[in-house]
C-alpha cells in the first residue's frame, strides 16, 4: 500500500529529543525560544510564539483579538478548528463560500456576510495553496477588520515572493505529523506586531508575566522542549521536503491532466504551493462510478487515498443550519479526492498512482 502520508524522523531528531530528556528540562525553555527565533526568521516575521497545537494557535489568536459576540468570517471548506475555536474564544463564526479553483475563501462571499459585528476575517491557505492575499488585505482594511491567517497546512507557501507567514495580523501554523514538517504535536503563531506577540505569550501560559505574577487570564498551551528540539531539526530539512512535494505534484499534474473527468489542483502563477495535500476533483457526471467506488478501486490497487473534506463545516451537526447554502463548498466536498504527495514517494510509486487512476477510469468506460 502506498500511504497517503508517511512520517519519518531521522537520527538527528531522535538525538535532539534524547538530549532534552537527559537534561530533565522538558517544558518551554531555551529550545522553545530557539525554535521561535529560527521559525520567525524562516517565514519573515518579527515574532513567533510556539504553542501546543495548530488548534491552540487559532484559539489564542482569536482570544487576542475578539470581544464577546464579535463575528468572524471563516470559509466553510476547512478543518473544523478554524470555526470551532471562534466559539471557544467567545465569538461567532460566519461561514463563507470558497473559490471553485483554489478552494480558498471567496472575498465576494465574505462581503455578503459582513455586518456591524464583524471583527475578524480568518482565511485558510488550504492544502498549501495561498488565498488571494491582496484582496483579503484590501477588504480587511476597508472594513476595519483584523486578519487571522490559518496557515496550518501552508508552511513554506509563498505569495508573490513573500512567505505567507510574514503578513499581518496573526498567522497560525500546525506541526501535526501529517504536515510539511512535524514536532509530533505543536503549533506556532507569527506576527509583526509586538503587542500581539506579548498578548499571545500571556494567553499560552496562564496570563503569567513572570513566575506567579498573573496580569490576565490564560491557558496552558505551552510547547515542550522535546517538540521544539524536534522542530529545530525538522526546520533544517523543510526546504528539501517542500521541494520534493512540489516535484511530486508536478509529476502528478503532468500525467493526470491527460485524463478527462479529472481536474488537477489549480495554482496561480504568483503562488508557490507547498502541497500539504494533492487534491483532484472528479467529474461525477462524466463517470459512471461514485467517488466511494473510485476510492475502493484505488485501494484495491494499493493506493491509499483520503477525502479532505467530505462535509463543509456549515453542514457539520454542531453547526448545521438548513437555511444556509454555500453551493461551491457543498459541491467541492462531493467531488474532491486526495492522492499521496508526501516527500518519501519514489518515482515508481508516483507511476503506480497514475497507473491505478488510469486503470480505474478505463474500467469505468
Amino acid at each position: 500500500m502506498i500511504p497517503i502520508v508517511k512520517v519519518r524522523l531521522s537520527e538527528e531528531e531522535i538525538e535532539a529529543a534524547v538530549e532534552v530528556l537527559r537534561s530533565g528540562r522538558l517544558v518551554q525553555g531555551k529550545k522553545v525560544e530557539g525554535f521561535e527565533r529560527v521559525f520567525a526568521e524562516k517565514v519573515g516575521a518579527k515574532y513567533a510564539v510556539a504553542v501546543s497545537s495548530g488548534t491552540a494557535a487559532l484559539h489564542i489568536s482569536y482570544l487576542a483579538l475578539l470581544e464577546p459576540s464579535n463575528e468572524v468570517l471563516v470559509p466553510s471548506f476547512t478543518h473544523i478548528s478554524t470555526a470551532s475555536m471562534v466559539h471557544f474564544a467567545g465569538g461567532k463564526p460566519i461561514f463563507c463560500d470558497i473559490d471553485p479553483r483554489t478552494f480558498t475563501l471567496d472575498v465576494n462571499s465574505a462581503k455578503e456576510k459582513l455586518t456591524s459585528k464583524t471583527r475578524i476575517i480568518a482565511p485558510v491557505h488550504l492544502f498549501g495553496n495561498a488565498c488571494d492575499i491582496d484582496k483579503i488585505i484590501e477588504f480587511a482594511r476597508n472594513n476595519n477588520l483584523k486578519i487571522v491567517w490559518d496557515a496550518c497546512q501552508a508552511l513554506g507557501t509563498k505569495y508573490k515572493g513573500k512567505d505567507v507567514g510574514s503578513f499581518d495580523d496573526l498567522v497560525c501554523y500546525s506541526f501535526y505529523p501529517t504536515k510539511n514538517m512535524t514536532t509530533g504535536e505543536g503549533g506556532m503563531i507569527t506576527t509583526n506586531i509586538q503587542e500581539l506577540a506579548e498578548r499571545c505569550r500571556l494567553l499560552r501560559s496562564h496570563g503569567q508575566e513572570k513566575k506567579y505574577f498573573h496580569t490576565s487570564l490564560g491557558l496552558n498551551y505551552r510547547m515542550t522542549e522535546i517538540e521544539a528540539a524536534i522542530g529545530l531539526e525538522q526546520l533544517k530539512k523543510l526546504d528539501k521536503f517542500i521541494k520534493k512535494r512540489r516535484a511530486n505534484a508536478r509529476y502528478l499534474n503532468e500525467h493526470l491532466s491527460q485524463f478527462q473527468g479529472i481536474t488537477i489542483p489549480f495554482t496561480h502563477d504568483y503562488v508557490e504551493h507547498s502541497f500539504h495535500q494533492y487534491c483532484i476533483l472528479i467529474d461525477l457526471n462524466y463517470f459512471r462510478f461514485s467517488r466511494d467506488e473510485l476510492i475502493e478501486s484505488l485501494r484495491q490497487k494499493g493506493i491509499e487515498v483520503a477525502v479532505h473534506y467530505p462535509r463543509p463545516v456549515h453542514k457539520q451537526p454542531i453547526f448545521s443550519s438548513d437555511n444556509l447554502s454555500l453551493p461551491i463548498s457543498e459541491e467541492i466536498s462531493k467531488r474532491i479526492l486526495s492522492l499521496p504527495v508526501h516527500p518519501w514517494l519514489k518515482e515508481r510509486e508516483l507511476a503506480s498512482i497514475v497507473k491505478a487512476v488510469k486503470a480505474s477510469i478505463i474500467n469505468d468506460q
